[in-house]
């Protein structure tokens, strides 16, 4: 291990890939650091970082939201470039495995307390409640095969090989936002579709105009644009919008350098350089270039049918309020602050900043002069917004609302994943037990200063909060990086309030069975 030297056919492959050979030494520098957990001091709760938003102001949000949204300001952003892979992850390795398995042996295993076989055999037992099962229907009759003989016979495999293939719908190799997720009495929709609804209800705008931004895969362009002319205006009549509907790709310039067991850059079996996506961060370069004002942003799998839709849309629109009104008043003291009458107002702004905004105001702070006071505000004003809605813990996986100690003791709010944290600390594993919330990836967020420039997002990311995760390639293993994530070190510097939601706002799909879950099933399941 010691400093690595490019070759020129590296530095020809950097050159393709629109990679600077200083962002990849940087990025080995990272994996030969020693920790990159972060620092909790406690959980977020209601009363100490959670805001809970009461009835009487619901009213109020509501009416902003309506305001802004009638001036054209809100955007959806779902990132949904992700393959369906953990989807289908107990399905593939039935799939594999199928012909060795016979369906008393399967129920024996499943008796015996085998997960993989306990959640296969509940597919196969509650198929027909599936969105995609008159699709999976008509592309097994061609080949002259009846799914419901098919399924009385107990093929399986045969079953697995038209769902997950290309033999058939392909959906192991799809995107979330292509597959099918819930039916209606007239059609069955997508996630990409759901979406699309959902959005009406609170990314209008005054001209009816709704606008979404969805992150995908190139091999898929042509499938999505396909799917959305298809839908487009029925739903546009049927919601009174007009869709605009965008769509980009995770640049190959966000792609990080994997490394080996003594973290040197690994190389394929041809020699060159191996990289990896970065992980969702890397979409922070989309959100920055997509120019928004207000951006809604959202997982691609959190969905529910319409006849749940109401208490999801209304929460939509009060987090949408809560961010018009949050960023008025910072604006406003950004302003006054860079106004001549400037000393008027700094006491007032800092209580703002210490109460409202939760920032941690240094011990010394008081015996600061007041330009020193001044710039110091100005600094923790001027900054994109985040409003992030968090539903009490359920058990859920993913990330939780903390108050994180930086190196200076300084502590501020933050979206944590599990994995920044060191469990091997004793202190640490309690304290994220000690955790009430959860975080669904329900954000909105402002992306313009006072004067209504865009902010570059870059410039407010923690480079450090980054994530190690161990790979194989050519049968070899190998570590690869993670950019600081979307919603977590991506926005780590961004003024960040947590506002606490009803938990029926959050139906993830992590698995296909989690689609059988009665919120994702029609009131009466098909016969």
């Amino acid at each position: 291990m010691g400093e690595f030297v490019f070759t020129e056919a590296d530095r020809r492959q950097l050159e393709t890939l629109g990679i600077a050979e200083a962002q990849v030494r940087i990025q080995i520098d990272i994996f030969r650091r020693s920790s990159f957990f972060v620092r909790l001091n406690r959980p977020c709760i209601p009363g100490d970082g959670v805001h809970q938003i009461h009835a009487a102001e619901v009213d109020k949000y509501l009416r902003l939201h309506r305001k802004a949204a009638q001036r054209g300001r809100f955007i959806k952003f779902v990132p949904a470039s992700g393959a369906a892979t953990r989807l289908f992850q107990t399905l593939f390795k039935i799939y594999h495995q199928a012909d060795t398995y016979h369906h008393e042996e399967m129920c024996r295993m499943a008796e015996n307390g085998d997960s993989t076989v306990v959640d296969f055999l509940r597919f196969m037992d509650r198929i027909r409640g599936f969105a995609f099962i008159d699709d999976l229907r008509e592309v097994m009759a061609p080949d002259g095969l009846s799914l419901d003989e098919v399924l009385l016979e107990r093929r399986y495999r045969t079953v697995l090989e038209y769902l997950l293939t290309d033999r058939g719908l392909n959906y192991g190799a799809l995107p979330k936002a292509l597959l099918k997720f819930h039916c209606y009495p007239t059609e069955c929709r997508t996630a990409f579709e759901e979406h699309l609804v959902e959005a009406a209800h609170y990314a209008y705008g005054g001209a009816g105009a709704c606008r979404l931004y969805f992150t995908i895969s190139p091999e898929h362009e042509e499938e999505f644009r396909r799917l959305l002319e298809k839908v487009r205006h029925s739903y546009g009549e049927r919601f009174g919008v007009t869709y605009e509907v965008y769509f980009s790709f995770q640049k190959s310039s966000t792609d990080t350098i994997a490394v080996d067991e003594n973290n040197d850059p690994f190389r394929d079996k041809e020699g060159r350089l191996v990289f990896r996506p970065g992980g969702h961060g890397a979409l922070l370069e989309n959100l920055n270039a997509l120019d928004g004002d207000l951006v809604y942003i959202k997982n691609v799998d959190n969905l529910i049918p319409d006849r749940l839709k109401e208490t999801t849309s209304l929460w939509k629109r009060v987090l949408g309020g809560y961010l018009v009104e949050a960023q008025e008043v910072v604006h406003g003291y950004v302003r006054n602050l860079k106004g001549d009458s400037w000393q008027a107002v700094l006491d007032e702004a800092v209580r703002f900043a210490r109460l409202e905004l939760l920032v941690h105001i240094p011990g010394a702070f008081e015996e600061w002069p007041a330009q020193r006071k001044r710039s110091f505000l100005l600094e923790k004003l001027n900054r994109p917004i985040r409003v992030c809605g968090v539903v009490p813990n359920v058990g859920e996986p993913g990330g939780a609302p903390f108050w994180v100690e930086d190196e200076k003791g300084e502590l501020s709010l933050q979206i944590v994943e599990k994995a920044q944290v060191d469990f091997d600390s004793p202190e640490q594993r309690k304290t994220w037990g000690a955790s009430t919330h959860f975080n669904p990836v329900d954000l909105v967020c402002a992306l313009r200063d006072h004067e209504g420039k865009s902010f570059d997002l870059r410039r407010h990311v923690d480079p450090n909060a980054v994530f190690i995760t161990r790979k194989s390639k050519d049968g070899r293993e190998l570590k690869a990086l993670e950019l600081p994530g979307l919603w977590n070190g991506a926005m780590a510097d961004w003024i960040t309030i947590i506002v606490e939601v009803p938990g029926e706002t959050f139906n993830p799909v992590k698995t296909i069975c989690d689609l059988l879950r009665p919120e994702h099933q029609p009131e009466r399941l098909p016969a």
